[in-house]
């Protein structure tokens, strides 16, 4: 079993930024691909970031491409997403992920575990 717990969500004004991060506990970290997600009210779950096990390949939904970077401290057994440039649109509860392998994923059902969501709201 894998436990995550995400934290940093919050309010911010368009424009701004947050850094959300997700703590990892149970199982060895660094044998997990990592993943972001994203659910707003009345729509689905929709993939965001993705990170490789050590944190050097990644890869982006068209939406957050060049405004949100996602990383990871194997070390501190934590996956980051730094969101910049935010807009109302972005106002979602923010998920992380976790998926056992070494092929990035961008779909939710290829993920074995999940945290219980951080909200983020952007205001205009």
């Amino acid at each position: 079993q894998v436990q995550l717990v995400e934290s940093g969500g919050g309010l911010v004004q368009a424009g701004g930024s947050l850094r959300l991060s997700c703590a990892a506990s149970g199982r060895t970290f660094s044998n997990y691909v990592m993943g972001w997600f994203r659910q707003a009210p009345g729509k689905e779950r929709e993939f965001v970031a993705t990170c490789g096990r050590n944190g050097g390949v990644t890869y982006y939904a068209d939406s957050v491409k060049g405004r949100f970077t996602v990383s990871r401290d194997n070390a501190k057994n934590t996956v980051y997403l730094q969101m910049n440039s935010l807009q109302p649109q972005d106002t979602a509860v923010y998920y992380c992920a976790a998926a056992e392998g070494v092929i990035l994923r961008t779909t939710s059902g290829q993920y074995d575990y999940w945290g219980q969501g951080t909200q983020v709201t952007v205001s205009s």
